[in-house]
C-alpha cells in the first residue's frame, strides 16, 4: 500500500526522518547508480562504465526485481542514510540523495518538482541513453568506460 507523500517533504524533513515512501520517491530513476564503476587504486577516482547491473532494464532504468535485488545481486547497495554517508562518492552528482545530504536542492528537472516521472530521461541525464546490460558485454569493464555520466 502506497503512503501519501507530505508536500515538499524533501525541503522540510531530514533524510533520516523520512518515511520509506518519501525515501523511495527521492530516486529520480536515472539508473546511474546501477552502472558498474571502477576505482583507481592510486587516486581513488571513480570511473563510470556503460555496463549496467543485470537487473536494470536499460530502456526504462528500472530494476526488474527491486524487492529481491539484494538476494539476486548480493553486492547491490541498498541505499540508506548510513550507506549514503559512506558511499556518496559512488553516486552521481545529480543524485537527489547525495544532493540533499550535501545541503543542496533538488534539480529543477527532478520528478518531484516536474511531477513527470520521465523528466530525467527527457533532460538526457539517465543511463537509458547508453546503458548495456552486463549480460550482453564482451571483454573487460575497462572497454566500456564513460567520459562522464
Amino acid at each position: 500500500m502506497s503512503q501519501t507523500l507530505r508536500p515538499n517533504f524533501w525541503q522540510k524533513i531530514a533524510l533520516s526522518d523520512m518515511t520509506a515512501s518519501e525515501w523511495e520517491a527521492l530516486c529520480d530513476g536515472c539508473g546511474l547508480c546501477c552502472l558498474h564503476k571502477l576505482q583507481d587504486d592510486e587516486t581513488n577516482e571513480i570511473y563510470y562504465t556503460k555496463v549496467a547491473c543485470k537487473l536494470l532494464d536499460c530502456k526504462t532504468c528500472q530494476c526488474s526485481n527491486y524487492p529481491k535485488r539484494k538476494q539476486l545481486v548480493p553486492n547491490c547497495l541498498q541505499l540508506d542514510v548510513y550507506h549514503l554517508r559512506h558511499a556518496q562518492h559512488w553516486l552521481p552528482n545529480s543524485c537527489a540523495y547525495k544532493r540533499l545530504y550535501q545541503g543542496k536542492n533538488l534539480p529543477s528537472w527532478h520528478p518531484l518538482i516536474t511531477q513527470d516521472k520521465n523528466s530525467v530521461h527527457k533532460i538526457g541525464i539517465s543511463a537509458a541513453r547508453f546503458a548495456i546490460s552486463e549480460l550482453k558485454i564482451k571483454g573487460n569493464l575497462e572497454d566500456y568506460l564513460l567520459a562522464k555520466p
